[in-house]
């Protein structure tokens, strides 16, 4: 009977994915408000239904009667923290919330399938950080001077990034020198730096009157991406390169820039390379090696690449299950490899679905900056919504072998307290645009409703005053 039930709730899960990602792209297509709210509830209801199936089939699985606790306590909060939100933030975008909440309850799942113990401090920890995060629109509203700190900005980015140089204090994990600790606790500058790096952008793009400013912009923007090399972080140097390119080009609308952007990459990678190839990236190489075939190296840099291939095709279309894979044979699985776990045991249909929901939230947010009519606020909302793209499809193609590895996280998924917290600020920066943008439309509704008034009420007069003079005459 439990294998019954199971093997029905992996079915419907992969059912109610699909349609979740469907309204995910129905929702972004329809001006009408009562339909938009409608396939808002729905998208809702689809999730939460997800959500109990894979726990039930968990506690089926396991029997452990920890795992309805936990299934109870993250029901209670993500209810709460919606209705909450929304009644105080009304110009908020639903579809945003229900996407970071979609994420984050994805996560918790396979995180317990993999460790329950990780599961719950990574809930812990996301919780707090959404319950600090949800202040960030409120602190935007007022605040409203934000686009005269670049400088200061600059500073405090590259001064957060040195970290990890100090004795001590930095922390060497898999090649790369990008973490720092304090009395057992680690944390990742560089996923709060690059909030901080785009601030920074789009408030020195929004005073560039001249290509002298772009230029300054250009070198301060390049020593950050220095440090990020000299930490042998490339995963993260990308992701700085191509968001400060796309900021630029959106500021200026010269092509040149992208063009001038990805020969002068190509050329740096190329010069990184032939300089420093046996010392400074020596790690890198041994992924290109595992890259290009993973199954020669098996044993050795290949190990991870392979597992993870190996995972998705054990899953198939239709996973094995939860609990029925291996996906705890995949190193760091919990983390750089969890789009590898998530394949295996819910199919590849609900990873393709994963995609197409992660595409859904970028474009959302560039639908946000799109909208908004305040420069440095629309470069703000754009540069996320890249950081975000581009950090997914770096997470996705590395354990797909699409490209090599390069060990960033999935935004809201993988375990990771600084990955996290840094994902949260990031949506909660976009729902902080598009609340300073609906207010924006609504005041200026508003505005034109009493011109409008007030043009007709003059035309009456104007009426009125013609038929008097008629009638004297």
């Amino acid at each position: 009977m439990v294998n019954l039930i199971c093997e029905v709730s992996k079915y419907l899960c992969l059912v109610f994915m699909v349609l979740y990602t469907f309204k995910c792209f129905q929702i972004m297509m329809t001006k009408d408000e009562e339909k938009q709210n409608k396939r808002l509830n729905s998208q809702i209801v689809f999730v939460f239904i997800m959500h109990f199936l894979c726990y039930l089939t968990l506690y089926l699985r396991l029997d452990d009667m920890k795992i309805l606790v936990f299934y109870g306590v993250q029901i209670f909060f993500a209810v709460f923290y919606m209705v909450v939100f929304h009644s105080i933030y009304k110009e908020s975008s639903r579809l945003l919330t229900n996407n970071m909440s979609f994420l984050l309850l994805i996560g918790y799942i396979i995180l317990t399938r993999l460790d329950f113990n990780l599961a719950v401090k990574q809930f812990v920890l996301a919780t707090i950080g959404v319950i600090i995060t949800s202040f960030i629109p409120l602190i935007m509203l007022k605040w409203k001077k934000l686009k005269d700190y670049g400088v200061a900005f600059g500073i405090i980015g590259l001064c957060f990034l040195v970290t990890v140089f100090i004795p001590g204090l930095g922390i060497e994990k898999y090649g790369s020198r990008n973490w720092i600790g304090i009395k057992g606790f680690t944390l990742q500058p560089m996923e709060f730096v690059k909030i901080i790096f785009v601030f920074f952008v789009a408030s020195m793009l929004v005073k560039a009157y001249s290509l002298k400013d772009i230029l300054v912009n250009a070198i301060i923007s390049a020593a950050f991406m220095g440090l990020l090399v000299l930490e042998k972080d490339l995963g993260a140097a990308v992701i700085f390169y191509i968001t400060y390119i796309c900021m630029l080009y959106l500021a200026t609308s010269r092509p040149i820039f992208i063009v001038g952007g990805i020969s002068l990459g190509g050329v740096g990678v190329l010069m990184c390379y032939l300089l420093f190839k046996n010392s400074l990236f020596a790690h890198v190489l041994v992924r290109i090696e595992a890259w290009k075939n993973p199954f020669k190296y098996i044993d050795t840099g290949g190990y991870q690449v392979s597992q993870s291939l190996f995972a998705l095709g054990t899953g198939g279309y239709l996973g094995s299950g939860l609990t029925m894979g291996r996906a705890n044979t995949i190193p760091v699985s919990e983390s750089d490899f969890i789009f590898s776990a998530i394949c295996e045991e819910m199919g590849v249909i609900f990873g393709l679905a994963l995609i197409l929901v992660i595409v859904s939230i970028f474009l959302s947010f560039i639908n946000v900056a799109m909208k908004c009519r305040k420069p440095f606020y629309k470069y703000i909302a754009f540069g996320f919504s890249v950081i975000y793209i581009i950090q997914s499809l770096l997470n996705i193609g590395g354990v797909t072998k699409f490209i090599p590895s390069t060990g960033v996280t999935l935004p809201l998924v993988s375990y990771g307290v600084s990955s996290v917290l840094s994902t949260l600020t990031i949506f909660l920066v976009v729902q902080g645009v598009c609340i300073i943008s609906n207010k924006e439309a609504i005041s200026n509704e508003k505005h034109k409703s009493r011109a409008q008034a007030k043009l007709a009420q003059s035309g009456a007069g104007v009426s009125a005053e013609g038929k008097r003079k008629n009638r004297k005459q």
